[in-house]
């Protein structure tokens, strides 16, 4: 069995990962390591024999589309929490990081470890391959050729003996502060997104207006008046019924359509008079639909800038973007796969249709040529050295360049005619396979690795020092952002893969939170963090003490 897994990787690939996924379904006192799992029986399998494991390609490939993935559905999301929190973060991450390898060298010191097995410790111990392929790199331009074996070999072994607790680690650590604390992962998500946005709740009334004030005034300025989240939909006067837009003119005996939060629509009803169950419409005038975004020259733009009411004289009551509701406002970019609720007059709504696209086959396809050319971007700036100071370069690698390019290109979301976005669907499906590709691969690769060179002099205590950098690094930011820095645990949690540059993590923390914050956590700190790593590693495989 194990020679026919060594000859079809492609096998050992798929049957790592559907052991593993089902694997990390189940809970053990309440707790699953959902994703993770698949790393942790990939590191089981490849422990068996030094050949049984799955080519350097298949984890490249995996890292580069998960990665990229990532960062094209938090582009947006990205740049709104660098100009909110950007920088508290970035500090308690980059401090974390410095007590970390401040750590490293007390335990370098204490345990006699050479300069290049702490470095590669470091390295493994915050899963960080830019660091490891740093160090490697200083080593071979400044070792004695008589030398340059020995000295190249000493972070390798200190990076695979670390590396799978540092994925491990911070598992754990996550497993037990949200246990711990007893994280309402639910309560959390509604509060990031904010209650304008959130229509879990929403519900429609109509409202009959007694007595209007100030008389004659506008949708738009009653909103601005009373601060109302509501919006407003279908109007009857007298006999007539037609849309309400922000610069129609109400007048007392309207019957007013208003979708919002219950607490919102109280609110109206006291400064309009009487509510009533709804407005009896006939729906061969005006009728309800949801239509699929799939028209490319939509997408990508706001809600505002398509000017729907002039145009069809049509409103759109939701937005629905995989599992969550929005409610819909001007400046609210549509995406492809997004779901519209929209109210218009049945001679239009086809002409509406069209205009949005209605496709569900378009939005269950790939741009090709928009998500390869993103992703060579995203590699070639990845092989870019940047001069680092005292010699030496830093490169993004396959993980950063898409990660970096993926985040300006879903922030603008469309250049010209080129769509850069994938629709919610598609984002999650390839996001799915390039991260369960990226585990099952490095599991297989470093599992005889591990248990060898555990199994060694030396080794036990080596990986007991990695397991030691990785808590603290972990605990030090759990508890002090959640319980003094107040962050959420859904934000935190991304945060956390992010300073580990670990994608395995990030998959973990998404599986736990149910939503797609721990995305944007992970890419506010992850370039702050690789930069961090790369100097610190550099310190520490210098430092004389």
């Amino acid at each position: 069995m194990v020679q026919t897994l060594i000859e079809n990787p492609l096998l050992l690939l798929f049957l790592v990962a559907a052991v593993g996924y089902p694997l990390g379904r189940v809970k053990v006192f309440g707790m699953s390591l959902g994703v993770g799992a698949v790393l942790f029986v990939g590191i089981a399998v490849g422990s068996l024999h030094p050949d049984l494991k799955s080519p350097e390609i298949v984890y490249v490939l995996g890292q580069a589309l998960f990665v990229y993935t990532v960062g094209l559905a938090a582009g947006p999301a990205f740049v709104a929490s660098l100009r909110r929190d950007g920088m508290r973060n970035n500090m308690l991450i980059a401090c974390a990081l410095l007590c970390a390898g401040i750590l490293c060298l007390v335990l370098k010191k204490s345990l006699g470890l050479s300069a290049g097995v702490a470095a590669g410790m470091f390295a493994g111990s915050l899963t960080t391959s830019p660091a490891l392929a740093a160090v490697l790199d200083t080593i071979k331009q400044t070792a004695l050729t008589e030398q340059l074996d020995r000295l190249l070999a000493e972070p390798v072994v200190g990076f695979s003996v670390t590396y799978p607790i540092g994925v491990i680690g911070v598992v754990l650590a996550i497993m037990l502060a949200q246990r711990i604390w007893k994280v309402d992962y639910q309560a959390e998500a509604a509060s990031l997104r904010g209650h304008e946005d959130d229509t879990s709740k929403n519900v429609t009334c109509t409202f009959k207006i007694h007595q209007l004030d100030p008389p004659g005034s506008t949708v738009a300025e009653l909103g601005a008046l009373h601060n109302w989240k509501v919006l407003f939909g279908r109007i009857k006067r007298g006999d007539e019924f037609f849309m309400a837009t922000p610069h129609t003119k109400l007048a007392d005996g309207d019957l007013v359509m208003a979708v919002g939060d219950p607490e919102d629509l109280a609110l109206v009803a006291k400064a309009f008079g009487e509510r009533r169950r709804d407005i009896r419409i006939d729906r061969t005038e005006y009728e309800y639909r949801r239509i699929f975004v799939s028209n490319p020259t939509v997408v990508g733009r706001t809600i505002g800038q398509l000017n729907l009411r002039e145009r069809f004289g049509e409103v759109v009551t939701e937005v629905r973007r995989g599992d969550d509701a929005y409610q819909p406002r001007a400046e609210m970019v549509l995406e492809l796969g997004d779901l519209v609720r929209v109210l218009a007059h049945r001679d239009h709504m086809e002409e509406v249709c069209a205009f949005f696209g209605n496709s569900y086959r378009k939005v269950s396809e790939v741009d090709i040529m928009t998500f390869s050319f993103g992703l060579v971007l995203g590699l070639c700036v990845g092989l870019i050295p940047f001069p680092f100071p005292g010699g030496g370069t830093l490169k993004l690698g396959f993980a950063g360049g898409p990660l970096i390019v993926a985040l300006i290109l879903g922030t603008y979301g469309r250049m010209g005619g080129m769509v850069w976005t994938l629709p919610y669907s598609v984002n999650m499906t390839v996001r799915q396979i390039g991260l369960t590709l990226f585990l099952a691969s490095i599991g297989t690769r470093a599992g005889y690795t591990f248990f060898q060179t555990l199994s060694r002099g030396g080794g036990l205590s080596i990986f007991l020092a990695g397991a030691a950098i990785t808590f603290f690094a972990s605990l030090t930011v759990l508890f002090i952002g959640y319980r003094f820095m107040k962050i959420p645990m859904s934000y935190l949690s991304g945060m956390i893969a992010g300073m580990h540059t670990q994608i395995a993590v990030l998959g973990y923390a998404k599986d736990q939170t149910g939503n797609d914050f721990p995305d944007q956590g992970y890419a506010s700190v992850y370039p702050v963090a690789t930069i961090g790593k790369i100097i610190l590693v550099h310190i520490i495989v210098s430092s004389p003490w």
